[in-house]
C-alpha cells in the first residue's frame, strides 16, 4: 500500500533544474491525497512562467506512478497560495543562503 511518506520520498528525486533543490524542500508540494491506488498531488511552481514547469510536473507524475500499489496519479498545479521562499525547508533556505 502506498503511503503519503513514500510519495514524498519519491518526489524528492525531482530537482528544480533552475535552483538545484528538490521540489519537496522547495515547498512546491502543497498536498498529497491517497485514495486506495490513486494519488492526487496538489503543487505549485515558483512562477506561472517557470520554464521547467512541464518537466517538474511530468517528473512528479512519473516517479509517483512507479511506486508499488499506484495505478493512477493526478497532478494539479495551483497558483493559490502563491509560492514564496518562506515555503522552503530550513535546509533549502540554508543551502541558498536565505535567512
Amino acid at each position: 500500500m502506498v503511503t503519503e511518506e513514500s510519495v514524498y520520498e519519491a518526489i524528492k528525486e525531482i530537482i528544480d533544474p533552475e535552483i538545484g533543490i528538490n521540489i519537496v524542500d522547495m515547498g512546491l508540494i502543497y498536498e498529497v491525497d491517497i485514495d486506495d491506488t490513486t494519488v492526487d498531488i496538489t503543487m505549485t511552481l515558483t512562477s506561472p512562467g517557470c520554464p521547467a514547469g512541464g518537466q517538474i510536473v511530468n517528473g512528479t507524475q512519473h516517479v509517483t506512478q512507479q511506486l508499488e500499489g499506484v495505478e493512477e496519479v493526478n497532478v494539479q498545479v495551483v497558483w493559490t497560495p502563491r509560492w514564496t521562499p518562506e515555503l522552503m525547508s530550513e535546509e533549502a533556505r540554508d543551502e541558498l543562503g536565505i535567512f
